[in-house]
């Protein structure tokens, strides 16, 4: 069933072609928060590359700059120093309009707490980045719906969040990341509100999902979520404590 979730040039998914590239080059990424005279370096230096397929965690202890890390490489926050290039794209050089436009066009984000819209239901919450993009209503609906049948839940459609289960919002979440056929797929903590049978399943789909060609990279906490990646990125106080394994090694693993 998964394996229909590999995508093409029509915007329904990643192309397979580019599995193996270069996807992400974050070099030297600082980040520091600062309140009034209070500084809190929250990202100290970080270089790291991923490769269009893979499949990534990024882990450590509570505040150590997962999350941060996330947000400065997805172009959601910005950066003190040092360069992140997605998608060929050097995001930190772009207008905040034109990072905003290639985010909404490339990228798909899941997030803890689901971030569904109450009074809408899972199509139409689906449905909302196409639409924001301009695409025909009918051809949006039409996709939404296709893309709640592929995470399993075609017959939820009509269905407001309120009157879902906490795995089920977070697969409508899931769907909404994966209609615009992104580049990479950013997740974080998308276990966090679940239990861990729910959970479990949610991570076999971003498995699944990866075993079809997209990339994902989940921020977790949890290192039953993180075993399912191919490779894990540590951070510790804001620095990569350890050296990912390279695309080979885990490619052919």
């Amino acid at each position: 069933m998964w394996s229909t979730i590999r995508g093409g040039a029509n915007g329904t998914g990643p192309r397979p072609d580019e599995t193996g590239r270069t996807l992400i080059r974050a070099n030297g990424i600082v980040k520091t928060y600062r309140s009034g005279e209070m500084s809190v370096p929250a990202l100290r230096g970080v270089s790291l590359e991923i490769q269009a397929g893979e499949f990534v965690a990024i882990v450590g202890p509570s505040g150590t700059g997962k999350s941060t890390l996330m947000n400065c490489l997805s172009g959601i926050d910005t950066v003190d120093s040092g360069t992140v290039i997605v998608d060929g794209l050097d995001l930190h050089a772009l207008s905040d309009r034109r990072r905003t436009e290639h985010r909404a066009r490339r990228m798909g984000f899941v997030f803890q707490g689901f971030n569904l819209i109450p009074v809408l239901n899972a199509v139409e919450n689906v449905e909302l980045p196409l639409l924001a993009a301009s695409v025909r209503p009918a051809e949006a609906r039409e996709r939404a719906h296709a893309m709640l049948a592929r995470v399993g839940l075609a017959d939820r459609a009509r269905h407001r969040p309120g009157q879902l289960s906490g795995g089920q919002r977070q697969r409508v979440a899931i769907a909404r990341a994966l209609v615009g056929g992104p580049a990479v797929i950013w997740a974080d903590e998308p276990t966090g509100n679940l239990d861990s049978s729910t959970a479990a399943a949610v991570v076999e789909l971003f498995a699944e999902l990866n075993e079809g060609g997209q990339t994902i990279v989940i921020v977790t906490h949890d290192d039953t979520v993180a075993t399912c990646a191919n490779r894990t990125i540590e951070l510790i106080d804001g620095r990569v404590a350890t050296v990912p394994v390279t695309w080979g090694d885990w490619r052919q693993s």
